[in-house]
């Protein structure tokens, strides 16, 4: 969905048409000061069908100084139970459709956390999020996926390693975003913190990516690693400044070193 209005960076600076209309669900917010500005119980209350609209205020009404992740996750949680109970399989492909980034989120999460599907399914379903033309969509994606890349790392390397090849550099992000081993707002990946030898063909298969949203979430990658095993980004980035890395692999070694670099 492209959007041609530019965001501001306060909220008080965000026109009232502008706010009204995220809050009615009828366009995308543009940034993050946009995205965090959206009302979710007046989203909610304009986009869901009164009973579902209903489940979720009353979850959210228990949640207590809840972060707008939070608050998206429970919105989420809440729809996955409700549409399971009621066998409703029309609202998701609805939300997973909607004009608002944030009504997009709660169906991502609505996949990332039912439990009735395998890893590899639940990974194949998420990839039209992760490839969503909204930032918002692209991180709450990975996000609602974390837990399970937590438990099926072994697993999800083969899965995201193939997504390394694929054409949309927002698949090819992911496939390093996802398992990043502190993460961002996120769980840690206590595993590859102690072990990122795991996740290497990823790295391996980033190393030279042409985009550069992707040599920052490598970049980041590996800085997140050096706070656990400095030996093991030591040791990767001068393996690939020897032999002869392109420009890109030379920006993500001077950015995955930074931390390393302080010391």
């Amino acid at each position: 969905m492209e959007v041609k209005r530019k965001g501001v960076k306060s909220l008080k600076d965000i026109p009232a048409e502008v706010l009204q209309q995220l809050n009615l669900g009828t366009i995308e917010s543009v940034n993050l000061t946009e995205w965090l500005a959206v009302d979710q119980n007046e989203l909610l209350k304009n986009v869901l069908p009164e009973k579902y609209a209903t489940a979720c205020l009353s979850e959210l009404d228990v949640l207590e100084k809840a972060s707008t992740m939070q608050t998206i996750r429970r919105i989420g949680e809440t729809l996955l139970r409700e549409t399971l109970r009621e066998t409703d399989k029309k609202l998701f492909k609805e939300l997973k459709s909607h004009i608002s980034d944030n009504v997009r989120c709660w169906a991502a999460y609505m996949i990332g956390l039912d439990k009735s599907i395998s890893f590899a399914d639940k990974l194949e379903a998420i990839k039209d999020f992760a490839a969503d033309g909204n930032f918002g969509v692209r991180e709450i994606a990975w996000m609602a996926v974390r837990e399970d890349m937590d438990r099926n790392i072994e697993n999800a390397i083969p899965i995201l390693l193939a997504w390394t090849k694929d054409k949309d550099h927002n698949i090819r992000r992911f496939a390093s975003e996802a398992i990043r081993p502190n993460g961002v707002w996120s769980k840690h990946i206590d595993k590859l913190k102690q072990q990122p030898e795991i996740a290497l063909p990823i790295l391996e298969a980033l190393k030279s990516d042409s985009e550069k949203y992707v040599q920052d979430s490598v970049a980041n990658w590996l800085n997140d690693a050096s706070k656990t095993r400095p030996d093991f980004v030591i040791a990767v980035t001068s393996k690939w400044e020897n032999n002869n890395p392109t420009k890109e692999t030379k920006y993500i070694i001077k950015k995955a070193l930074r931390t390393i670099n302080k010391k």
